[in-house]
């Protein structure tokens, strides 16, 4: 009994201490209110910030939040001011900074170490393929459409300006014109500039240029299959691409061009539809242009391997126009490629760029047509030997890296385009950033904002 009454006790207490602890919570929780927010005294208001009224030195000390991209927008509002002052054009020694010359076939010794500009709509237009990285990199970081005028490039655009006309020698003493070059140097010397504003000047000259911005593209991606009647690997995916890019520019004079060679273009595997059912050849008719033999293989995945290999025969054989083949990253076409062929079920071997039908047909500079390629860093190909397969032993030029004059011309542009202050730009400071870049011309364009 006794046992029973303390029990009943202990369970008619319960309730009541869970309701003695809650309510003090809930008071503790009811009386928790938010006090408003009293200014601290001695301190004053923060001014409003104005980015028009204050340099980035004095917006950057009054706003910590200051960003990049409102430096950015400031530093191209200074640069459209500076648009109305011809006077801040001045390069070393009081030269003009930029040339006046409009086109780059009218550039001459005296415009070396002068910049000329461009206007972005118009490479685009004359470029369609794709800008070089380097020069799209030097128009984002320096805020203007504008490259400089080297030596090299001129005595470029000089060689094959006599290759395509001998009758221009005039002088006994000019060096002998080359129709195929290869641009080689260290990185950074402006290998792939050189050789798009050689084509920008080749198609305002009315040339023929069928241009490869990315050779490194013939040798990677999409689908490969091997041709049983060549014993080489045809890439469809990668040929349609090419044959698209050059009717980019040259539409307009491939459809006044008859083909020259009316043998049938045989057929292989299409991009991932197999081998074509009945006939295995395409006809090519006495009236068909060199644009509807592209568009023929455009619309035929069977085919687009053959008509790119048939086109190269076919450029050769064009005497309306001068005729120029550019290829950047061409020392990727020296090397292995992206493909492995199974040898057995656990072992595949590496497929060389010169078992790829395309690249077979283009690689070869033993020919008298006009090619030039450049080599490129970039690529990790690595280094090649000094004569290569199917490539003239005199056709490789070394393009050196900025030199003195060219550097302080660079700087000087740069303290134009307000990459750094004018009172950190000094002599002393431009030859600092030179040698230790030792002409690099990235290197170069990082180091300026650094002058102290």
């Amino acid at each position: 009994m006794l046992l029973r009454s303390l029990l009943r006790a202990t369970t008619a207490a319960a309730p009541i201490r869970q309701s003695q602890w809650q309510l003090p919570i809930c008071r503790s929780m009811a009386t928790k209110v938010k006090k408003p927010a009293t200014p601290t005294k001695g301190k004053k208001p923060q001014p409003k910030f104005d980015p028009k009224e204050k340099k980035p030195e004095e917006m950057q000390a009054a706003n910590p939040e200051f960003s990049l991209k409102e430096e950015a927008e400031l530093r191209r509002r200074q640069l459209a001011e500076d648009e109305k002052n011809p006077g801040l054009d001045v390069g070393p020694n009081g030269r003009p900074l930029f040339t006046s010359k409009p086109s780059l076939s009218l550039l001459t010794k005296d415009d070396t170490n002068t910049y000329f500009k461009f206007r972005m709509e118009e490479l685009k237009e004359v470029l369609p393929e794709g800008l070089p990285m380097g020069m799209m990199k030097e128009f984002e970081e320096s805020s203007r459409t504008a490259l400089l005028v080297r030596q090299c490039f001129i005595d470029l655009r000089d060689n094959f300006r006599r290759a395509a006309d001998p009758s221009l020698v005039v002088n006994s003493k000019a060096p002998k014109a080359r129709k195929q070059i290869v641009l080689d140097g260290l990185v950074s010397c402006g290998k792939s500039i050189a050789l798009a504003m050689l084509v920008h000047w080749a198609r305002k000259e009315g040339w023929l240029v069928l241009y490869v911005p990315r050779g490194q593209d013939w040798t990677h991606g999409g689908l490969f299959y091997k041709n049983p009647q060549t014993g080489l690997w045809d890439t469809p995916v990668q040929a349609a691409k090419i044959l698209q890019d050059f009717l980019k520019y040259n539409k307009s004079s491939l459809q006044d061009l008859k083909c020259n060679i009316l043998d049938p273009i045989p057929l292989g595997e299409g991009a991932g539809v197999g081998w074509p059912k009945g006939g295995d050849k395409m006809p090519i008719s006495e009236e068909t242009t060199l644009y509807q033999l592209v568009e023929a293989g455009l619309n035929n995945t069977h085919a687009t391997v053959g008509v790119l290999v048939r086109l190269r025969r076919e450029l050769s054989k064009v005497t309306n126009m001068p005729v120029l083949i550019a290829v950047d990253q061409y020392n990727s076409w020296f090397t292995f490629t992206d493909y492995e062929e199974p040898v057995t079920v656990r072992s595949c071997r590496p497929i060389h760029a010169r078992e790829l039908a395309t690249v077979n047909a283009f690689r070869s500079m033993m020919h008298e047509d006009m090619m030039v390629g450049a080599f490129s860093h970039s690529t990790a190909v690595g280094k090649l030997r000094e004569e290569l397969p199917d490539v003239p032993a005199d056709a490789r030029i070394h393009l050196p890296r900025y030199s003195l004059d060219e550097a302080d011309t660079v700087c000087h542009y740069y303290l134009r385009q307000r990459l750094v202050k004018r009172d950190a730009f000094s002599e002393e400071n431009w030859k600092k950033i030179f040698f230790l870049s030792n002409g690099n011309g990235t290197e170069m364009r990082y180091l300026v904002p650094f002058m102290r």
